[in-house]
């Protein structure tokens, strides 16, 4: 028996279990779901979550439209693994997200943010993940322990440099492009 070649965009040939798993979170479990080390995870975020990802946002906006980024929480795909992600928050470039259909990789990103009410996922995979497939900026908003840290410097094995964990309260300073001071004070 042989089997037909796979177009990589074409889920509905699936032969292999990443790719499989892949096709199940896009089509089967539904819009706010993630595949974290190869478990299917339905998101169900509550309102303080909500708000503080729009905290965030907010703070943001005006300097993205000034540099022609856009902020959502589009899925993120990390080829070669068990991992798909929703971020609470990424920034990537408006042109690219226009013109993008499906998921983007976490290199292709400028900024990815976790807001976690319970950080254990968002603190050690999905640290060492979005580090590993290069995104530039990673800040994780603990509401568990009320502090933030942003991570930056991705490497192969996760990211080289922490900024914080700051307490909710103190400003967190994001490098270049954004070069802005994040008040945390209402996360």
């Amino acid at each position: 028996m042989s089997t037909a070649p796979h177009d990589p965009e074409d889920y509905r040939t699936v032969s292999d279990p990443e790719r499989a798993l892949k096709y199940a979170i896009q089509h089967v479990a539904g819009d706010r779901a993630e595949i974290i080390e190869g478990v299917i995870t339905p998101m169900s975020p509550s309102w303080a979550h909500e708000n503080a990802a729009e905290v965030v946002r907010r703070q943001l906006t005006p300097r993205l439209e000034a540099l022609g980024l856009v902020s959502g929480s589009g899925n993120l795909d990390l080829p070669g693994s068990e991992n798909w992600f929703v971020p609470d928050l990424a920034v990537v470039p408006a042109d690219l997200a226009a013109k993008t259909e499906g998921a983007l990789l976490p290199d292709q990103t400028l900024l990815v943010v976790e807001v976690s009410p319970n950080a254990e996922t968002d603190r050690t995979v999905k640290r060492r993940r979005y580090g590993q497939y290069g995104a530039p900026l990673y800040l994780l908003v603990d509401r568990q322990n009320r502090e933030c840290t942003l991570f930056s410097e991705p490497t192969r094995l996760g990211y080289a440099a922490e900024d914080g964990p700051h307490a909710f309260g103190t400003p967190v300073r994001l490098p270049a492009p954004f070069d802005v001071e994040l008040d945390t004070g209402r996360l």
